[in-house]
């Protein structure tokens, strides 16, 4: 009696973005993954600690082969020599090289978070927020040499919850990606999916996030500002500076409020009915939760208790 050949995959990812698809793919019997190919250990935090990514630690509990060069270009023989039938990639954070792109039979494919030709690029679960979307999700295609570009295998789709930060809503699409890699990957590999071309027509792109992302303008729109403070949390975070003193105050959650009168000059901080308030561009923020540079996150309501002096000072 002859056995199927099981499939050999390489997996290649880093953040624990991935971690649902890499134990998904683990867990099928008829896949065999050869190897995890992960970023370096890196120092993290201000401890500057060296720590090993998590598809890393993930992989050595699953008992795989892991590699980590510095660029993935170094180990292009290495990934030959295991003739991988398939190559999964989620979250890598380095372009992989066409010469690799092009080893296995069945191509190198992608879990993207985002539903795809929309939102290309690298910050994508964040601008689903920012933009004020209803539904994102994921999108499984087959890599080609230029980023995102490539043709779709499978999508799942997702509403936004209107509290979803960056945070949760990654949460919710790499588990998502975990759901739906191996099915995918079967109907595929057996030809029942076909990958279908990207519409460039209907491409957008979206830059990595910087630290100054997180800086709020007080001219936008209460609810715009609500978006960017759930889009940039965890990280970077959302900011502004207390004119009058200089301080960096953090603030990451809030809520818009529909403002009839719209007389203060933007940026102020005031009291209504009980509520920590800044004045915007249109309608006013409620501010729920925040902190001052160096200290902790309180609530709205502590924080007043500890800082009256906030009241009447602007943001800026």
């Amino acid at each position: 009696m002859t056995h199927k050949a099981r499939t050999k995959i390489i997996f290649i990812g880093t953040p624990d973005f991935g971690l649902p698809s890499l134990r998904a793919l683990a867990a099928e019997p008829d896949f065999k993954l050869v190897a995890v190919i992960t970023q370096p250990d890196r120092p993290v935090g201000r401890s500057q600690k060296t720590v090993p990514p998590a598809i890393k630690q993930e992989a050595l509990q699953l008992d795989l082969k892991v590699l980590q060069p510095e660029k993935i270009r170094e180990i292009t023989e290495e990934i030959k020599k295991m003739a991988p039938d398939i190559i999964v990639v989620v979250a890598y954070a380095q372009i992989v090289p066409e010469e690799i792109l092009s080893l296995p039979r069945f191509g190198c494919i992608n879990i993207h978070g985002s539903l795809l030709p929309k939102y290309r690029g690298a910050s994508v679960i964040q601008a689903a927020i920012m933009n004020g979307d209803r539904e994102t999700g994921v999108t499984v295609m087959k890599m080609d040499k230029t980023l995102d570009t490539g043709p779709i295998i499978y999508q799942a789709k997702t509403l936004i919850a209107p509290t979803e930060t960056a945070e949760t809503l990654s949460d919710k699409l790499s588990k998502i990606g975990g759901e739906v890699i191996v099915p995918t990957l079967k109907a595929y590999i057996s030809g029942k999916l076909k990958p279908v071309p990207q519409d460039a027509k209907l491409a957008s792109y979206v830059s990595i996030l910087k630290k100054t992302d997180g800086q709020l303008d007080w001219n936008k729109p209460a609810e715009e500002l609500e978006r960017q403070i759930r889009a940039m949390h965890p990280w970077p975070g959302s900011f502004a500076k207390i004119k009058e003193s200089g301080e960096i105050l953090k603030i990451s959650k809030a809520a818009p409020h529909f403002f009839e009168l719209n007389d203060q000059p933007v940026g102020k901080i005031f009291h209504y009915k009980n509520k920590l308030a800044v004045q915007t561009g249109r309608d006013t923020l409620i501010i729920e939760r925040l902190q001052l540079a160096g200290k902790k996150e309180i609530s709205a309501d502590e924080f007043l208790n500890g800082h009256r002096e906030i009241l009447g000072a602007t943001l800026i």
